[in-house]
């Protein structure tokens, strides 16, 4: 099995960056892919971007692209998630996820791992 625990989150102001870290433990060989999903209050859960094994190439929900950028450290088993120029609309629990999809395209609707969430409020 394989363990995600996200950390980083907190209450920011709009405008702000914040980094967002998802550590993994446990057995990975089938794990190709790994990435960020978010829900905001009464939302449904939305795709936020997903990178490969080796950190080679990454994907990014069009809406996010610019201000959202996730790269990983294999030797620290962490992937992170940069967030740049933070909106109230961006707040959410945000969910690091891990499967073993090899097209990015697909990683939204793949089964995998998810994390325990970590909560990213901005305020106006």
């Amino acid at each position: 099995q394989v363990q995600l625990v996200e950390s980083g989150g907190g209450l920011v102001q709009a405008g702000d960056s914040l980094t967002l870290s998802c550590a993994a433990s446990g057995r990975a060989f089938s794990t190709n892919a790994m990435g960020w999903f978010r829900q905001a209050p009464g939302k449904d859960r939305e795709f936020v971007a997903a990178i490969t094994r080796n950190g080679g190439y990454t994907y990014t929900a069009d809406s996010l692209k610019g201000r959202f950028t996730i790269s990983r450290d294999n030797a620290k088993n962490t992937v992170y998630l940069r967030m740049n120029s933070l909106q109230p609309e961006d707040t959410a629990v945000y969910y690091c996820a891990a499967n073993g999809v090899y097209d990015l395209t697909r990683f939204s609707t793949t089964q995998g791992y998810w994390g325990q969430g970590t909560q990213v409020t901005v305020s106006s």
